[in-house]
């Protein structure tokens, strides 16, 4: 029998995630399949419905349904709480499961591009304290890295760092960027700035040490602004396509019985169909 998954979302027309799927399904040989289902906010909880008897072994959720889907789920784990979103279902006698595997994502595609990153690393430096943010954050705090929260707002970076901690944390503005720099071991931007050629204007890239890694989980386009500009100066950087391939994996591997791999071929099938 044909085992079935998806992405659900609002629109959902550009995601990838059909394709990477797809790549492992055929690489596998697997009787299943994976697409992408427009589902309104005002469709999910019938299409939980559909989830519950059985159509499908599971699948991803994306913008705007990542909160929604909280109340719907029978059980939600601890770790998707703490993220304050659900990306991944599993679907099991009836029952839906909620967790997020978007924090495997973000330490997944740092440990293969940038081994040891994380070793004797004195400072995280995070800017953005968005739903984006909370992954990356989660993920620092598993590595027990001391963190640099920036932020437009300080009340929002406030916020989250109490849900969240509030040990380890220290929250700023993003007019703060330059003054926290010259201390950051890393440094990852979680806001949308870095899309249609949008770029910090504020930050002199000249203040971070030699040797600190900029990461940024923006993929489209693969190199942002910020990232040239710290290649530009010789600085390591990772792109955020790696982040998308990663947190792929778990569910995978728990609809369709088998552990994929992200491999060179599947990333340059990804990075045909973005912007450069």
């Amino acid at each position: 029998m044909t085992t079935k998954a998806f992405v659900i979302g609002h629109p959902i027309a550009h995601s990838r995630s059909p394709l990477i799927h797809g790549t492992w399904l055929a690489e596998h040989g697997i009787d299943g399949t994976y697409e992408a289902i427009d589902v309104p906010p005002d469709a999910l909880e019938s299409f939980f419905e559909r989830l519950r008897g059985g159509e499908f072994a599971g699948g991803n959720v994306t913008i705007p349904h990542k909160q929604a889907v909280f109340a719907l789920c029978d059980s939600v784990d601890e770790l998707a709480r703490k993220i304050g979103a659900v990306n991944t279902l599993v679907a099991r006698d009836g029952k839906v499961h909620g967790t997020n595997t978007d924090y495997l994502g973000f330490l997944g595609n740092l440990d293969a591009k940038a081994p040891g990153w994380s070793d004797r690393l004195d400072c995280a430096l995070v800017l953005g304290a968005g739903g984006a943010a909370r992954a990356v954050l989660v993920a620092l705090q598993s590595r027990n890295i001391p963190i640099v929260l920036l932020n437009r707002t300080r009340e929002t970076g406030d916020r989250l760092a109490s849900e969240l901690g509030p040990e380890g944390f220290t929250v700023g503005t993003l007019e703060n960027i330059n003054a926290s720099a010259p201390h950051a071991g890393l440094v990852v931007n979680t806001t949308s700035i870095g899309m249609h050629g949008t770029r910090f204007d504020q930050f002199d890239i000249s203040l971070l040490r030699p040797g600190t890694l900029v990461t940024d989980i923006v993929y489209s386009p693969l190199e942002t602004p910020l990232l040239a500009d710290a290649r530009a100066r010789g600085l390591p950087t990772v792109d955020g396509l790696g982040m998308l391939l990663h947190q792929a994996v778990p569910g995978f591997a728990a609809w369709f019985g088998v552990q994929p791999t992200v491999t060179p071929d599947l990333r340059a099938r990804i990075e045909a169909t973005l912007d450069h």
